[in-house]
């Protein structure tokens, strides 16, 4: 407890590049929740170094550092560990999480693993450990202007869900640490990396899990002339998916990284039978229309979250997905609004299947890539 009576939760963060640091930045507005982190892990120094300035820019008590992740957990000083690291990373960060004596709560950033089989290991590892919750970052479901969308298409305005759209039209990849995110064999591919947000998504309004997957991508712009250790990059910068459920309803992914020139990074689009819903990002606002009533009957929203104190990098998500998290931690049990680990693995696999379909040529059973 703090002084003033607030259960005390302590966070470690693995991996404090940009998003490690922004998960703190994020905590530190939730110091009167009870937030507070208290120790990092970087095999990187400088990483290290930005962090304790920014802890102390913050006002945070300096963490304690360790070069390496086990040392934290060993530590005893955190009851959650936040896994910001490189995706390659995740499977042996988690496994050792899971199976350290000491019991650590894990928020895990997308992806949950890069393969099929590193993701479903790490569910059954995490099934062992009841009392423990592992809620993986697929914080576009917390939105402001995605979740009152989703809330639309729960509430039944727009019917049985037939169709979602969805296109990312934004700038390339950024830089991180030892360019690790230029490369298939670490991130997944783009289409696990960057868009396991959006077959989240997906799969979240058609309220149905995908059976098949399509796909057409290519490297059309981006990293051509980048070459890394003799080696050119090989992630794609756009691409085209068709996803079919097994309720008969359908997604598209739209994705372009060099369309900086875009006046919304995400457009979303859901239709049932009865109306249709968008939802505009960093637009902020949300249009639903009937088909009874055509294009004179449409409404405009712009949703607003008055939880949010820092709106961050993704428009406040980040923030809310903390707080839920942190809720379903105090809880203790309580059923809590956090992602779970079946979404993290279909995610990874709508991406998996995508990646794959590109490389083949045909449609990829999502059934194929499960089997892995």
């Amino acid at each position: 407890m703090d002084s003033s009576g607030v259960a005390v939760i302590r966070y470690g963060i693995v991996g404090v590049g940009m998003m490690g640091r922004e998960h703190m930045i994020n905590l530190a507005h939730l110091r009167g929740e009870g937030a507070s982190v208290t120790c990092v892990a970087d095999p990187h120094p400088p990483s290290l170094r930005l962090a304790v300035d920014l802890a102390r820019s913050l006002d945070f008590p300096p963490p304690k550092i360790f070069s390496g992740h086990r040392e934290l957990l060993d530590s005893g000083l955190c009851d959650v560990v936040v896994v910001s690291s490189p995706n390659m990373t995740h499977f042996d960060i988690l496994m050792d999480i899971i199976h350290h004596p000491e019991a650590h709560h894990i928020l895990v950033e997308k992806p949950l693993c890069t393969t099929i089989r590193d993701c479903k290991e790490v569910i059954e590892a995490a099934g062992q450990r009841k009392e423990i919750f592992v809620q993986v970052g697929l914080e576009y479901r917390y939105m402001p202007p995605v979740a009152k969308l989703i809330e639309t298409v729960k509430s039944g305005t727009l019917g049985r869900v037939k169709m979602v759209a969805i296109r990312e039209h934004r700038f390339p990849f950024l830089v991180k640490v030892k360019n690790w995110n230029r490369f298939n064999i670490n991130t997944g591919g783009t289409l696990v990396e960057k868009c396991c947000h959006f077959f989240d998504l997906m799969r979240l309004f058609a309220a149905a899990n995908p059976v098949r997957v399509m796909a057409s991508g290519s490297i059309g712009v981006n990293h051509k002339d980048e070459i890394y250790d003799g080696k050119v990059p090989d992630i794609i910068d756009n691409a085209f998916v068709i996803v079919e459920f097994d309720n008969g309803s359908r997604g598209m992914l739209d994705l372009c990284m060099f369309a900086e020139g875009s006046k919304n990074e995400q457009e979303i689009s859901v239709v049932g039978d009865i109306g249709k819903g968008e939802a505009f990002v960093p637009e902020s606002i949300v249009r639903v229309g009937a088909r009874t009533t055509g294009r004179a009957g449409v409404t405009t929203i712009k949703p607003e979250d008055e939880r949010i104190k820092y709106e961050g990098l993704h428009h406040g998500s980040s923030y809310l997905e903390h707080l839920n998290f942190l809720s379903a931690i105090k809880a203790q049990g309580s059923s809590g609004p956090f992602d779970n680990l079946t979404d993290g693995l279909f995610s990874v696999a709508m991406g998996v299947a995508a990646q794959l379909s590109i490389e083949k040529g045909r449609f990829v059973t999502i059934r194929e890539v499960l089997s892995d």
